[in-house]
């Protein structure tokens, strides 16, 4: 017996030894794998920190691009690779050359901001000549049935293809050759505030009345309906009942009816879009208890509120007159697409108006209605 304990210790004594040799032996390897992370984290540090010579992201084509504009030598431009993160195509000299990418996010930046159905609707990037979207504006059928009976055909969802074909926009501002020569003019910054001023204020008017021909099609150009006898392809009205005004007994009646025409899905991310003048008409509205149905934001920034939904005051609505459709209201990032590319190109012309320099800028942008079950109108008329 004795010897069989003496034997077991033995044996324990050796398993003991031998997981103490693995134990160090972890060890090591992991103080090894410690000290190679380490040394790998202090050279990505090294490497990942900017050099204080360097030139900020982008700054090689923003020198070039400055260049082309001052004096028109694009020699820096033809042989300059751009990153497909900051814009989608290449340089090409015979259509003008890419705007340097921060020019055109501030040019972007302006046109996001400006007062139009840009800050509401939703915006999609493109490559193609248009935008396609599909919409599918009826439910599929369903039935009840028990365990044993057959099953019938239910209805089938109806799908539409709507395509936005893209436009091109342009301006020509314009300067003399003096002031380009003079260095302390920052071309980069006059000519992106003068382009997305000009480009600006076309979209936002195109958005909201523009034809469709060599522009994107606004929300007033499509059919409008007694929204009693409202079909897709149109968009419906509710009327105030007063040519020109609001009823006289019940002013706020009609934008109320105008509120719960629209669907409640939609209502959810719901916004008005009127201008000034109706905007101001629309602040003096009370309800039957004498409370206005207008509020102002209650912070900086925020929109004001009709109803306890976001106004946006786009300054192309039309005035209150007879039969206008001066409010509308609707979810518009449902209701409305605007397809644009994300690419900006300028030619420098100095020879069509010696001795001031042309830059010719242009972009391609589309719009149109993308659901028409999303936006209602009010019209200041009886029927």
């Amino acid at each position: 017996m004795r010897d069989d304990d003496s034997e077991l210790g033995r044996e324990i004594g050796g398993l003991m030894d031998e997981l103490g040799r693995f134990s160090a032996e972890i060890r090591t390897k992991l103080k090894t794998q410690d000290d190679r992370m380490t040394r790998l984290d202090r050279k990505t540090a090294l490497a990942a920190r900017p050099a204080l010579e360097a030139k900020a992201e982008g700054q090689p084509h923003r020198a070039a691009f400055g260049a082309y504009l001052r004096t028109g030598e694009d020699d820096g431009l033809r042989g300059l690779g751009l990153e497909g993160k900051a814009m989608s195509t290449t340089v090409a000299a015979d259509g003008g050359y890419l705007v340097d990418p921060q020019t055109a996010e501030r040019v972007r930046g302006v046109l996001g901001a400006t007062a139009s159905l840009r800050a509401i609707a939703s915006v999609v990037a493109v490559d193609a000549g248009s935008y396609d979207v599909l919409i599918d504006h009826a439910q599929a059928g369903a039935g009840w049935a028990d365990e044993t009976s057959a099953r019938t055909e239910t209805g089938t969802p109806q799908i539409d293809r709507i395509s936005i074909p893209l436009h091109e926009l342009s301006a020509l501002p314009k300067t003399s050759q003096r002031l380009l020569d003079d260095s302390a003019f920052d071309i980069e910054g006059w000519l992106a505030g003068r382009i997305a001023d000009t480009f600006a204020r076309s979209e936002a008017a195109a958005f909201v009345s523009g034809d469709g021909i060599d522009k994107p099609t606004g929300i007033l150009s499509y059919p409008q309906v007694d929204d009693d006898g409202w079909s897709w392809g149109s968009l419906g009205y509710v009327a105030t009942g007063t040519d020109g005004g609001f009823d006289d007994t019940n002013p706020a009646d009609a934008v109320i009816d105008l509120v719960y025409r629209l669907g409640a899905p939609y209502r959810a991310g719901a916004s008005f879009v009127m201008n000034s003048r109706t905007a101001g008409a629309l602040r003096k509205l009370k309800d039957a208890d004498g409370r206005f149905l207008w509020s102002d934001g209650l912070s900086a920034g925020e929109p004001a509120r009709l109803l306890g939904y976001p106004v946006l005051i786009a300054e192309d609505m039309p005035d209150i007159t007879t039969d206008a459709c001066a409010l509308a209201f609707g979810n518009f990032e449902a209701g409305y697409t605007i397809a644009e590319r994300p690419d900006l190109r300028v030619l420098r012309d100095p020879f069509s108006a010696k001795p001031h320099v042309i830059f010719y800028a242009t972009k391609r942008v589309g719009g149109a209605v993308s659901d028409f079950a999303a936006i209602k109108l009010l019209k200041f008329g009886i029927a």
